[in-house]
């Protein structure tokens, strides 16, 4: 997760890095189960709404819990399929509440929200992060079931009604870009917390769908947006955060844009920061527990597996010997392509390799989703692409058949 917000307040409120020491522990991200009530075209996990055998029992689940905390992890996101789905969900996320997790989440597609509402906010959860994947038909026709958009607004509202931090998370495709400007206005409109940009990551449904994933020169245009009102909140001191996750050379392309709007020093200031993060962080910083019970070195490597909690615990698996996870946490990582001639691998750590794994059958390969020119990666003079201006389309959700 790239956090734009956070790195843009080192212009306004300078700090200095601080580098991690010692064993890195992870932020973990748990998909409590593979049911869901919706149809995602871009589901990585591909949930649908049955039950699917080999899940962790309540038991094996407890126990991972025991683990994650004595193990100190400083994040653990439940998730799913949806988690509210599960028929334990409301003792997992008690048990996690009661063993004192520094950082408590829930990934939700927000539609059984406003009826849980109540457990929800007893739960105290430190952030609940709504997908939603545009406005009205937009988002239901890409969410598979009518009424999706309207059920997970209400789940919204409803967490705002009890005090509840909330955040909208919106995946970016060629089909709803266009909708971009309108998420940020509806976040504004709500008092949501924080805005998450997801880039497509093609894995489950997101890889059968990857030819909608959003065109280079459109990407451009929607970071340039998410940077112009990030600016607008940091310098007129607004709370709405915003954040992008699945494409770390988002972190490059804001360098070029501070180099671009201030001072070399404050430039060289931002660039310590975004250095001291190191970009992408899969298999050293971020862990993944499917819903049987797999650890992958992020949530969209399901082809590769560490281990399973059935037998032997995270704790384990995380500080063993794994020759996938020995890779990933090299720096520098052992890139090819542009990615292993790009300037600024210590600012985006390679990006999603699950992409370039995809596509080309190498996990070393290019990001094929980066869409910075060579030239902006300081790897050759000659551009890769020529860019565009884009403009958006109509807001008529209709656009999506033409």
């Amino acid at each position: 997760m790239f956090r734009l917000t956070q790195y843009m307040q080192q212009l306004v409120q300078p700090t200095m890095p601080t580098r991690r020491s010692g064993v890195v522990k992870p932020v973990v991200i748990w998909n409590l189960t593979r049911t869901c009530n919706l149809r995602c075209r871009h589901c990585y996990t591909t949930s649908a709404d049955v039950p699917f055998p080999g899940e962790l029992s309540h038991e094996q689940a407890m126990a991972v819990l025991d683990d994650l905390a004595a193990f100190r992890v400083p994040a653990l996101i439940l998730s799913g399929g949806e988690p509210l789905s599960r028929f334990d969900f409301l003792d997992l996320a008690t048990r996690a509440r009661d063993l004192d997790f520094r950082h408590l989440s829930l990934s939700t597609n927000g539609t059984r929200l406003a009826e849980n509402i109540d457990r929800i906010a007893d739960l105290r959860f430190d952030y609940v992060g709504i997908s939603l994947d545009g406005i009205g038909e937009m988002n239901d026709w890409f969410r598979g079931v009518p009424g999706a958009y309207d059920a997970a607004l209400a789940g919204v509202r409803a967490c705002k009604a009890k005090g509840v931090k909330v955040g909208l998370r919106f995946t970016l495709t060629e089909d709803n870009a266009h909708f971009l400007p309108q998420m940020i206005e509806l976040c504004e409109g709500e008092g949501v917390d924080k805005f998450y940009l997801s880039h497509l990551v093609y894995a489950g449904r997101g890889d059968k769908n990857r030819g909608e994933d959003a065109a280079l020169a459109r990407t451009r245009w929607a970071m340039d947006l998410l940077i112009e009102r990030a600016w607008d909140a940091v310098s007129k001191n607004r709370p709405l955060e915003i954040v992008t996750g699945n494409n770390d050379a988002d972190a490059v392309w804001f360098l070029h844009w501070v180099r671009r709007n201030f001072a070399a020093d404050q430039a060289a200031h931002v660039e310590s920061h975004l250095r001291t993060w190191g970009g992408n962080s899969s298999g050293l910083g971020v862990a993944n527990i499917d819903p049987q019970g797999r650890v992958h070195p992020d949530t969209y490597w399901s082809d590769y597996t560490v281990g399973n909690v059935k037998t032997t615990p995270f704790s384990a698996l995380w500080t063993g010997d794994d020759p996938m996870l020995a890779q990933l946490r090299q720096r520098p990582r052992p890139l090819k392509g542009r990615c292993g001639l790009c300037a600024f691998q210590s600012v985006c750590g390679g990006n999603t390799r699950i992409r370039a794994l995809q596509v080309t059958g190498d996990p070393w390969a290019e990001d094929p989703a980066c869409y910075l020119s060579n030239a902006e990666i300081g790897a050759a003079e000659a551009e890769r692409l020529t860019v565009t201006p884009f403009r958006g389309k109509s807001h008529d959700p209709a656009h999506r058949f033409l």
